[in-house]
């Protein structure tokens, strides 16, 4: 339910057509729109498409309803699948189970990304390439192709996001080595602004955790888990591991600016002593890390002295604030940023913009429409004029910085578009020199 143009549906759909089952395909996009998924699918025989909607007759009668990410837990087809005798299964959860592996589960509202793909470089530098697999909600990965690498010795280190924890919670299984990097307002429009149902989903990180399992996460965090532990009258039983970037030495060199890359990386060093690397492997390996596509990334520079960062994924106000600190010296930052209305409300950005921010340039949506009277801003229509005005704007020693605060619906097909046209926009200028 839900093949999608991420890669990820179309792999675990071949997945299951490899190993013979009755596929049944449905999904509300088009055959046109789906056109590049339904392609890679082409060779098999045993998949039936039902698109541009969803039919119960569809839902019954299945052994398992494979739920793509985003499908709400409560659709009247879940539900009608469930009642019938279904396994709901999402893919993340559903390799778990399969695989018999230790997983090593991050998520949090901001970081897990980079935690995640901190803890994979580290594991694969140190190892060698062996044993190590990345999941989860990670780019073009199918999980269940997943199970085809994995050999006994194999760990898989998962980014996992609220929806994703919701397979968790149907298997009530938890990751043995649980990550949580922190908790703040997100996906307000999914979860109808009800915080604690936002938590819940984000709690089956840990909820299901046994003795000798181990929660990497904040004190903040420790508390609200603490308090979600007592709301359904059980305890926390795991090894439970508090952290912020005090731990981290100062010794440990980073290639991401900004204090939360130290607590994320705090987060990674915590989680990989729990699979017992020692701190030079550790401290070698992190200062290795080249960051993470489209999380403050370093594009390099145009017009000579003129720094690029792409931070695409900061699809949150508090994020972008984040990211506009971390990279500002003085009031040098050309912010691009807009898109659509989430159910956050943009007032975090606004100190940061007035404080650091020259010039703002606001990509059209439901979000900046809600920005844009706050802050001195111009209002464009596509990406490429964005660039082209920030381009035009900067002086020797500004800082162009990519950082929507909105996500990507309207203007683009998902976030990933998104971040691959910025970024050869920003080749086109740099070919210019």
């Amino acid at each position: 339910m839900g093949l999608g143009l991420l890669g990820r549906g179309v792999g675990d759909t071949a997945y299951l057509a490899k190993a013979g089952a009755e596929v049944i395909v449905t999904d509300l996009k088009s055959e046109d729109q789906l056109g590049p998924s339904l392609e890679k699918l082409r060779e098999f025989s045993n998949i039936t498409y039902r698109l541009g909607e969803h039919k119960k007759e569809d839902f019954l009668g299945r052994d398992m309803i494979l739920k793509a990410a985003g499908v709400p837990l409560d659709s009247p087809y879940i539900e009608l699948a469930r009642k019938d005798g279904a396994e709901i299964a999402m893919s993340g959860a559903l390799f778990s189970k399969l695989s018999g592996i230790p997983i090593i589960g991050i998520t949090g509202t901001r970081g897990k990304s980079t935690v995640t793909h901190m803890v994979y470089h580290v594991l694969t530098q140190m190892t060698e390439g062996e044993g190590a697999l990345l999941g989860g909600n990670v780019r073009g990965v199918s999980n269940l192709e997943l199970l085809s690498s994995v050999k006994e010795e194999s760990i898989a280190v998962m980014e996992l996001d609220s929806w994703q924890l919701q397979g968790f919670g149907e298997y009530k299984m938890s990751p043995q080595i649980a990550v949580f990097t922190n908790f703040m307002e997100d996906h307000m429009n999914y979860y109808k602004n009800d915080m604690g149902a936002y938590f819940k989903d984000k709690a089956q990180i840990f909820a299901y955790q046994e003795q000798g399992d181990v929660l990497v996460t904040t004190k903040e965090v420790f508390e609200q888990a603490q308090n979600y532990m007592k709301s359904i009258g059980e305890e926390l039983h795991q090894d439970v591991r508090l952290v912020d970037s005090s731990i981290l030495p100062e010794e440990c060199l980073l290639s991401m600016p900004g204090e939360h890359n130290r607590t994320n990386a705090a987060l990674a060093l915590e989680t990989l002593r729990a699979v017992g690397m020692t701190d030079e492997e550790m401290f070698e390996g992190l200062a290795s890390f080249p960051g993470v596509p489209g999380r403050l990334e370093y594009l390099g520079i145009v017009k000579d002295t003129v720094g690029v960062f792409n931070d695409n994924n900061s699809t949150t106000p508090s994020a972008t604030a984040k990211g506009i600190e971390s990279v500002a010296k003085g009031k040098n930052v050309i912010l691009i940023a807009g898109g659509t209305y989430k159910g956050v409300a943009p007032d975090a950005m606004i100190s940061p913009i007035e404080k650091y921010c020259k010039k703002v340039i606001l990509l059209e949506g439901t979000g900046t429409d809600l920005l844009k009277d706050k802050v001195e801003c111009e209002v464009v229509g596509s990406l490429g004029d964005a660039v082209a005005k920030a381009v035009a704007a900067s002086d020797d020693g500004d800082i162009i910085l990519f950082s929507p605060g909105f996500t990507s619906h309207g203007m683009f097909q998902n976030e990933y578009e998104r971040n691959d046209m910025f970024v050869d926009l920003i080749k086109n200028y740099q070919g210019d020199e």
